[in-house]
């Protein structure tokens, strides 16, 4: 390890680094992972937390790859894919995360929707104000700002771990059950097992995780502290997808309660578990998706204004940006007109991007690695051998699984 890295190696300067890692992994826990994570647990108990300290290893060398890549190149995902296999191929991949990012933002603001309904506030009341927020917050003029902020909105994230203290659960089964693989061989539990891969590992997390890096002026001298940043944020955000089934696996599945969302889960512990535990749960799901709700338009917006050379940036006024702030209002405004207009299928939308994100992320991910290998790009920060292997594993799982879950939707399961 070279002298400026041991020297930076401080509390202070850990602390200081944490940020980007920890945002991107923890946007990853929208209204649909929470979703995927509360099914998992009310439809096989404890039997799906095993896959939780996998993905998190995988979630870490996807993370991990995207930021180094930023601070070495100084520049993006979108620009580096634009550089390195074409505009074509940039432009296709672009239309892609602009299609699967807007479906996936209007999940987010119908899980919001369904969060403070169970408050008794109705979706033509809410999704327009926190639309509306959305917005003036993504139009701060602050990266550093709209960060600090939805680091505050993350630590809702603890709620999860309360409800599962609350559940009751039998610990000594649960870390057995963490520790030892048990599949069952049924068409719902392998899709199940697909949508935890997919809802971990999102296409617009590696823009995220790279872009931030930019965007913070992070160089060569911090790869050391991002490591340590990528590894805790991702290692925290499985953790919260492992409260959240211990908590529907210990409460729910004894029960037989099964669930199709969150907002379904989030009602049904109350009569086993507790008004406490619904409302808690239904503050998570607000925050969770309020958190992802502000993240992809900027994504979104960002990663296309790169591909293309457009100005970009959340410190750069209408003037400067116009395209980089236009797509983010389209996004926004799009997704909550959808969640509260009515005959609006809105499990088919989500559904859709299930399906781009899971041709997407595949074929990202080999972007990622051919530019993490390359020499003239990465030079001593290339991928080494072990890394590599680990990133072709990643994408072969993703590519197997992504294949079976298809094959299994075309055959009505």
């Amino acid at each position: 390890m070279r002298k400026e890295h041991r020297e930076k190696l401080t509390v202070g300067a850990v602390l200081g680094a944490m940020g980007p890692g920890l945002l991107a992994a923890l946007s990853g826990n929208d209204a649909g992972g929470i979703a995927t994570y509360s099914s998992a647990g009310a439809s096989y108990g404890y039997g799906t937390l095993w896959m939780l300290p996998l993905m998190a290893l995988l979630l870490i060398v996807v993370q991990e790859t995207a930021a180094r890549c930023g601070c070495v190149t100084g520049k993006g995902f979108a620009s580096l894919i634009r550089e390195r296999f074409g505009i074509r191929k940039s432009a296709l991949a672009m239309a892609a995360l602009l299609i699967a990012n807007t479906a996936v933002t209007i999940s987010e603001f119908a899980g919001i929707a369904s969060g403070l309904a169970l408050f008794g506030v109705p979706a033509t009341v809410s999704v327009p104000l926190v639309g509306l927020t959305i917005w003036l917050l993504t139009m701060s003029g602050s990266f550093q700002r709209i960060e600090k902020i939805l680091l505050m909105v993350s630590c809702v994230f603890v709620t999860y771990v309360v409800a599962a203290f609350l559940a009751g659960p039998d610990w000594g089964e649960v870390a057995m059950a963490t520790v030892s693989a048990h599949i069952v061989a049924e068409p719902e539990y392998v899709s199940l097992l697909v949508a935890t891969i997919g809802t971990t590992i999102a296409p617009w997390m590696v823009f995220l995780a790279q872009n931030n890096v930019v965007d913070k002026n992070i160089d060569e001298d911090g790869i050391v502290l991002q490591r340590i940043d990528t590894a805790s944020g991702s290692v925290i955000a499985c953790a919260v997808a492992w409260f959240i089934v211990v908590t529907t696996g210990a409460v729910l599945y004894p029960a037989g309660v099964q669930v199709a969302d969150a907002a379904d889960a989030a009602l049904a512990l109350e009569p086993i578990a507790g008004k406490f535990s619904t409302v808690l749960f239904a503050s998570g799901l607000v925050a969770a998706s309020f958190l992802a709700a502000c993240v992809l338009p900027g994504v979104t917006s960002s990663a296309i204004c790169e591909a293309f050379g457009w100005e970009r940036g959340a410190d750069r006024s209408w003037e400067e940006a116009p395209v980089y702030r236009g797509i983010i209002t389209a996004v926004i405004v799009a997704s909550a007109l959808l969640v509260i207009m009515p005959g609006v299928n809105l499990f088919q939308i989500m559904m859709s991007a299930q399906v781009i994100n899971g041709v997407l992320l595949p074929v990202l991910l080999v972007f990622l690695l051919f530019i993490a290998k390359d020499r003239h790009i990465m030079g001593e920060y290339r991928n080494g051998r072990v890394w590599n292997a680990l990133t072709w594993a990643t994408i072969v799982i993703i590519t197997v699984l992504t294949v079976v879950m298809f094959a299994l939707q075309a055959l009505g399961y």
